[in-house]
């Protein structure tokens, strides 16, 4: 858990990445009623990454999970990366265990090649270093 001034500081972070860039991190609330349950965006992936481009991701509440709460905020994301921003390919990336992110990037029309598939530099070892990666390509004709 954060503390109130690591919270602040995050959303300013990412609300100044937002003005920079044209993309970031979005809040995720339930239309019904408001509740926020996550965020959702776009970001630059990480310079120790052995790969270079935007990654979309996605963090909820667990009380969140298995109600296309995810599907449907990086669906928003896509379309936003591709018809506003004009991006030639999204990325994503999650541990080789998270088998519901994966599923979540399958829907989306995102495809995996093995040979991708890398050991995150920046996670201990165990459980989370061994990732996979998810591809999207963008338009393939010109906007009008």
């Amino acid at each position: 858990m954060l503390t109130r001034e690591q919270s602040d500081a995050s959303v300013a972070q990412f609300q100044a990445e937002f003005d920079q860039r044209g993309y970031g991190w979005w809040a995720v609330e339930v239309r019904a009623t408001g509740e926020f349950i996550g965020f959702a965006g776009l970001d630059q992936v990480d310079d120790d990454m052995p790969f270079t481009g935007v990654e979309i991701g996605w963090r909820l509440a667990r009380s969140a999970w298995g109600q296309g709460y995810a599907t449907e905020a990086a669906r928003t994301v896509l379309a936003h990366g591709f018809d506003t921003l004009e991006l030639p390919e999204i990325l994503a990336v999650t541990t080789a265990t998270n088998l519901r992110s994966q599923a979540v990037m399958r829907r989306l029309g995102m495809t995996r090649d093995p040979a991708d598939d890398f050991e995150d530099p920046t996670a201990p070892e165990g459980p989370l270093r061994p990732n996979v990666l998810y591809r999207i390509a963008g338009r393939t004709t010109p906007r009008r």
